[in-house]
Order: C-alpha cells, then sequence, then structure tokens
C-alpha cells in the first residue's frame, strides 16, 4: 500500500500477489475505491503468478480530491442530457496518466491492464495514450465513449440524475444504505446484499468522497469518442459484458470488441454492471488467457472479433 505524487495529485494504490509476478494494474469504475475488487478477483489473479496492482482514481478513496469549486446541480444536470455541454477538470486521460505514474513509480514497464466500467474506459484511454506501457488489455462491462453505444437504461437515467445531484448523506448508516441501493439498482440477478454491504461499509470506513463520482462523470461525458484511438490497438484485448446491465448498455461492449483488432467478446446473459459471484471464475480465467496471448501470440490472435 502507497501513495504516489502526479503533480499535485496523490493516487493511493495498493499491491498483492508475488513480488516477481507478471504485473497486472486493476481500474475500478465511476465513484468506486480499489476495496470493491472482489476478493475471487484479486486473489484469483495473485494465485495465477500475477503481480496484481490496484489504484484509487482521483477523487476517491484515499487519492487526493480536487479543489476547484464544485460542479453546480444545473451544470451536472445539462451535461447528463447534453453530452457537448459537459466540462470537467481532468478527463479520462488525465486518469490513464495517474495510472502509468504508478507503474512509473513501481518501476514496471509493461502491465497487464485490467479496467470496469468506467475504469475499462480508463484502461481504453491508457493503451491508446501509452501503448509502449501495455501488454495486454480487458475491458469490463465499458464502451468507447461513442454517444450512439453503451448508454445508461432510460428508466435508469433520472434516478442517477437525482442521485448525483442530491444532499450528501451525514450518517454513516444512510451513506451505506444509499450506497447498497445504488448497488442493488444496477447490479443483475446474482446481487447479494450481505457482500455488497460490508464492501460499501468497509469503503465508508476508509474515506467518503461526496463529490469524487460527480466529478469522474463530468471527465467520462467531457472526454472524447475512443473508437478511433481503439482501432489502432494491437494487444491482445478481452471484452467483458453482461446483457442484463442497466448503467452501460451491452451495445457498449460489442462496439470496443468491434473497434479492436482481434479482440474477444464474452458475454454472459445474468450479469449486470456487477462482477456476480458466479460468473468470477470464468472471468479471472479469461482474464489470465487474453494475457497469456501477449506470451504466445498467434496468426489467429489478428483475426477480428465481434
Amino acid at each position: 500500500m502507497g501513495t504516489v505524487t502526479v503533480g499535485e495529485v496523490e493516487i493511493a494504490y495498493e499491491v498483492d500477489g508475488p513480488e516477481d509476478g507478471e504485473p497486472m494494474l486493476l481500474l475500478m469504475g465511476l465513484g468506486t475505491q480499489l476495496v470493491a475488487w472482489p476478493a475471487e478477483v484479486v486473489d484469483g489473479l495473485a494465485s495465477r503468478g500475477f503481480r496484481v496492482v490496484r489504484v484509487d482514481n482521483r477523487d476517491i478513496g484515499l487519492s487526493s480530491r480536487t479543489s476547484t469549486p464544485a460542479p453546480t446541480r444545473a451544470a451536472v444536470v445539462r451535461a447528463l442530457v447534453h453530452r457537448g455541454a459537459a466540462r470537467s477538470d481532468y478527463l479520462l486521460a488525465d486518469l490513464a496518466a495517474d495510472a502509468v505514474a504508478v507503474l512509473d513509480h513501481l518501476g514496471i514497464d509493461r502491465a497487464h491492464v485490467v479496467g470496469v466500467s468506467m475504469g475499462g474506459m480508463i484502461a481504453q484511454q491508457l493503451t491508446i495514450d501509452h501503448p509502449g506501457r501495455v501488454r495486454s488489455l480487458a475491458s469490463v462491462m465499458s464502451t468507447t465513449g461513442s454517444r450512439r453505444r453503451g448508454n445508461v437504461s432510460a428508466r435508469l437515467l433520472p434516478r442517477m440524475a437525482r442521485s448525483l445531484t442530491a444532499p450528501r448523506p451525514t450518517d454513516e448508516e444512510e451513506a451505506v444504505r444509499l450506497g447498497v441501493e445504488g448497488w442493488r439498482v444496477i447490479a443483475g440477478p446474482h446481487f447479494d446484499e450481505d457482500e455488497i454491504e460490508a464492501q460499501v461499509r468497509a469503503a465508508v470506513a476508509r474515506s467518503t468522497s461526496p463529490l469524487g463520482a460527480v466529478r469522474q462523470l463530468l471527465a467520462i461525458l467531457a472526454s472524447p469518442d475512443r473508437t478511433p484511438g481503439l482501432r489502432q490497438v494491437r494487444v491482445p484485448t478481452l471484452v467483458v459484458h453482461g446483457l442484463a446491465d442497466p448503467l452501460v448498455a451491452w451495445s457498449g461492449g460489442v462496439a470496443t470488441a468491434r473497434a479492436v483488432p482481434g479482440s474477444r467478446l464474452l458475454l454472459f446473459p445474468d450479469m449486470g454492471h456487477d462482477l456476480p459471484r458466479p460468473r468470477r471464475g470464468e472471468i479471472v480465467e479469461a482474464i489470465a488467457r487474453n494475457a497469456a496471448r501477449a506470451a504466445a501470440p498467434t496468426a489467429d490472435d489478428d483475426r477480428p472479433r465481434s
């Protein structure tokens, strides 16, 4: 566990697995701390010999907060309705650069990069902007940034807008309750309330950042479409998505797989915007197999898949 300074920003990270293992960088999603990675995923990758590096994206967890004035409610709603109106203090490219700084700090030249949701967007951007630092890419329940793909469900959008602009809870129990309810709305049929409550409690006890999710959302909305850049990606790429995802429609996963040459697409009918326990073993195995493609490429890897 440690921190690295990037300009005026401090990024917190944790490392698991063997010191001499192949590095694997895990990037979490919107408003979510590194403790949200399920133990089965972290331990599963570490047991396969990977040196697993998890980070808190800026404005979340133990990483530093943006000091500029908070976005207004009107600005957030306007950005959700008209993406072109989004204004942010930083972009996904900056979050990708933060992650690269962690690799630099740890003396890691190249890493396998795995991201979920917003973390998948950061992982994509990192691969585009810093191709020499990436051995393989796994983009999970994420999208390309195209306004036509991977959009929030129409039924979920009003609730999302209310949640992001509502007064922040001051009571710890209320914060936990709201956190659990937030996960319940976007999860698939395997939602485990006890597990999620324990995860949310751990996050609340570790750190709270009321504006973190808002600032990160604006960074997503203000960032450009990554599709042209993804077409230039040449590392082994795995795309994982759930067909029951209401937050990032599975069309976003399909668009990602179609954009990256030679990518492999894994869809689960019983997965929402979560990492469901019954599927974690399969997801870990798929990530490990994709990483192995970096060590042993074949002619088959050059054929686009969707």
